[in-house]
């Protein structure tokens, strides 16, 4: 049985959101990934990169250490939404 993707073939949502955040705060992915470890998610620099090239698929529990790094919901990751 095929994987899901999104109606363009992606294999996540967050990647453009990702890359945007990731530039906006001016972290490399070498950077990012240092941030998530420090505060306890096991994401290295390769899973990142796959991430953002649209590579890998992504787990709820990433989505939420990445809302938690860059401060923002779940829901923006995925959707672009900002809820207050």
């Amino acid at each position: 049985m095929p994987k899901p993707r999104s109606s363009s073939g992606e294999k996540n949502l967050i990647s453009k959101r990702l890359i945007a955040l990731r530039k906006k705060h001016y972290l490399s992915q070498r950077d990012l990934s240092r941030e998530l470890q420090l505060a306890g998610y096991d994401m290295d620099k390769n899973v990142i990169t796959r991430i953002e090239t649209n590579k890998r698929y992504v787990t709820d529990i990433e989505i939420r250490a990445l809302a938690h790094i860059f401060g923002v919901t779940c829901d923006y990751l995925i959707e672009g939404e900002h809820a207050d």
